[in-house]
Parts: structure tokens; sequence; C-alpha cells
């Protein structure tokens, strides 16, 4: 039932946005002190509780400095669980934003990319077998590219099935918004780049991520009244994956990364390198928040207020019991959650011994209290109790600070989002070279 509001909720937005089409026109000045150039990208993280601009530029080492930086504060009723359902209000604050890393960065930027959340995001990793009819023949380009686009085709088919168990039979519109290779195998034997090769059985693994029409088309209606060129939509868990996997530097790591939003919780899992697949549950900062409200009866506003004075030890003592009582329920839902999450990734044998959050949730040290100091690991296939560690930003691979404002877990996302950005500039260049190009970029994600 709720994700039927959730939609509903949407759809009222958009019809909403013609009549406020004036207010977004009004808003649409930003103050910046350059030109545009190609050597610049901004990533939106359109957020529950932020948005967070990040304005990079790209250098000849194909490495990026960031040097802009833009954050703004999104009214309560702008988002919901990670979904845009107030348009005109969230193209006002991403405005905000980009105004604010524009004129620190002196330039004005038009290529985007946009992260996309929500419990409606599904990214899975899955495995298809394609039996060649010809095992003596070598396999080229376009027998490869038929190859992934099959195993698309079918994870897509996945999607929409489980959107419309979870919707009660409703058929929703889906689109890919991530697709990278986890692994390949020629008659048993793994390659990392298959052309050239002979063989019978090709075993594909690829991870995809599948995003409602509808959240994507708030997101494209977004970018077109900001006038920016929308490079991509990323699953966020995807972005922050690509944050910490880099190009080469990380191949071998596994681990899983959390990243605690304002209105979702996002996981990704990496076995040696490649993104296993991603889980989005609606629990985030908000529902401590909320928790706080509803149990002390107090406003939003002075919930919120409690909830950080309890993170920064400065509650009065005689308030502290309750401000606990109150975390320690979502707190117990949250981790359950992580359980269930955790527990629909039966293809690998073991989970990894690392976890990794970042986002503002995870600034409420009870979150890594909890994941440190309970048993809830012991009924999922861990080896021993897995190391909890916040997302520090100079493990971002090749993508670098020079603002100074970038100092702790808050912006790793947002810092994830330009690595796909990059990613997808390079496959666009790649349109000019080799079509053997093209699919080497694709099997390096």
């Amino acid at each position: 039932m709720l994700n039927k509001l959730k939609l509903v909720g949407l759809n009222m937005a958009n019809n909403a946005l013609s009549s406020s089409k004036a207010k977004i026109k009004q808003v649409r000045q930003r103050s910046t002190k350059g030109p545009a150039s190609d050597n610049f990208i901004v990533a939106l993280d359109i957020g529950t509780e932020y948005v967070k601009a990040l304005i990079g530029e790209i250098g000849d080492n194909g490495n990026i400095s960031i040097i802009g930086v833009g954050r703004q504060h999104q009214g309560l009723s702008d988002m919901q669980a990670g979904a845009i359902s107030d348009i005109a209000a969230v193209v006002e604050n991403c405005d905000r934003a980009l105004s604010e890393a524009e004129s620190q960065a002196k330039v004005s930027v038009r290529s985007a990319i946009i992260g996309i959340a929500g419990e409606l995001v599904k990214g899975t990793t899955i495995t298809v077998r394609v039996v060649r009819k010809t095992a003596d023949t070598t396999i080229d380009i376009d027998e490869m590219e038929k190859i992934v686009r099959l195993v698309q085709q079918r994870a897509e088919e996945k999607a929409k099935q489980q959107l419309a168990w979870e919707l009660g039979g409703k058929e929703v519109a889906v689109r890919l918004v991530n697709s990278a290779l986890v692994s390949l195998e020629i008659d048993g034997y793994p390659v990392t780049n298959p052309i050239g090769f002979q063989g019978k059985n090709v075993i594909v693994q690829l991870y995809t991520a599948f995003a409602p029409m509808i959240h994507i088309g708030a997101l494209e209606k977004t970018a077109e009244e900001l006038d920016l060129e929308l490079l991509a939509v990323a699953a966020e868990p995807f972005a922050v994956a690509r944050a910490v996997i880099g190009d080469k530097q990380n191949q071998n790591l596994s681990a899983i990364l959390m990243d605690v939003g304002g209105g979702t919780t996002d996981i990704a899992v990496i076995d040696e390198g490649g993104v296993q697949g991603t889980k989005m549950f609606g629990i985030g900062g908000r529902a401590y928040t909320r928790s706080i409200e509803r149990d002390m009866g107090v406003s939003f506003d002075q919930a919120e207020t409690l909830k950080l004075a309890y993170g920064g030890n400065q509650l009065p003592p005689q308030k502290r019991p309750l401000v606990e009582s109150a975390l320690d329920k979502t707190a117990d839902v949250w981790i359950n959650g992580i359980e269930i999450a955790l527990a629909e990734f039966p293809s690998l044998d073991h989970l990894p011994n690392k976890m990794f959050l970042c986002g503002g949730g995870a600034s409420l040290d009870l979150l890594m209290e909890r994941l440190e100091g309970e048993d809830w690991y012991k009924t999922l296939p861990f080896t021993r109790r897995p190391t909890v560690r916040l997302i520090q930003p100079h493990q971002v691979i090749g993508i670098k600070d020079t603002t100074g404002r970038i100092t702790d877990h808050t912006f790793i996302t947002s810092m994830g989002l330009l690595r796909v950005g990059l990613d997808t500039l390079q496959l666009g260049d790649s349109e000019g070279g080799s079509i053997r190009e093209k699919l080497d970029r694709m099997l390096s994600v």
C-alpha cells in the first residue's frame, strides 16, 4: 500500500508541475563566473535530507579534482523514501546547491550525473549460460554484445516481476540505469576479455540496476528545468561501489558497503572487485527522528535537535533515557532490515567480513555500536564478526578534493557519482575508437 501511495504522489507532482513552471524559472538564474567547459561535470546527489552538488574537473590523467561544493536542505515533503515527491521544490533546492558549487568553482557546468535511490530501485547480479552453436569459431565483439543484451533482457524481466510482486500485481515500466560485468567463463575457464576465445558454453554474471520510469522521469524533468545535460542516472549504492573500487587498485576488494541516508539504507555487496548486487530499504536518518517525535510528543524539528544532541553527548541527563529508548526501537528494525537484505545473496558462499558505512545517517554513533557490539551477523554466512568502519574521502580512488570542504563520510555517494559520470564520458569517447576499445571499457567497470 505504501509503495502505491508513493507512485500516486509522484504522479500528482508531475501533474502539478505545469502550474509551477513560473516558480521554477525564477530560480534558474545561477550566479556563475566562468564559461561552460567539457572538462567539468557535476554530480547531483538528491537525497531525502539534503541535495549535494559536487563539481569535478577532469584531468589529463583521468582523475577528478573537486573544485566546487554545494549543499541545500530539503523540505519534509520534497522527498519520500529517496524518491522525488515535489519536483518544483526539488528543482529549487538543486538550483541553490548548484549555485553555491558553481560560485566556488567559478565555472558553469552543464554535464550532470544524478543519483537514484529508493525501495523500488532493483539491483541484482544475474547469471546466464549461453550455448554457442559453433564452438570452434572465435568470439567477436558483435557476438559478445548480443550475449550482454540477452543477459540484460532477462534481468529486466526479473526486475519487473519483483516490482509487480511488491506492488500487488501492478505492472511497472522500468529502465536499466547501471550495468557491470561481474565474471565471465568460457567452458569453465575464467577470462577477463572473451574476444578471440573459442568454446561452447559461455557463462556471464552481470550486475544490473533497474528503476521505475516514473522515478527516472522525475529526475530527467529536474535536469531539464535546471538546464543540465544528463549524462546518466546512477543507482546510488552502485555509485558508492564505484567510488571504493576505482579503476585498478581495489579490483580484489570484498566488502559490504552501506549508505545510510535520510530516507533509505542502500547496501552494495562487492566480491573480488565485482558488484554482486544492491539492496535498499526505507529506513534512514529521518526514521530515527520520527521515532523521537512520536514517543516524546515533540515536533519534528525538536526531535531532530534531540537526536543530534544525543549523538554529540549534549543531552540533559533526564532526557537521555527517553531519546535512547526511541532510537533503539528504530535501530532494532534497521538491523532486521540489514539481515533480510544480506540474506538475499545466496550465490555467495560467505559474506565479506568488512563493512564500510557512509551517508549522513551513519553519523549516529548508535548504528555503529549496534553493528559492532551485537550478534546479528550470526544468522548470516559470515566466517567471523565483520569489522565496521566509516568510508573516508581519501579512500575514494582517483578523486581529490581541492576545496577543503569534504572531510568525512557524508559526501562519499556524491564522489561515487562523479566516478560514474567519468565512466559514462569515457564510454562516450570510445565511440570514436574501435569497438574493441568500447568492450574493453565495459569489461573494466
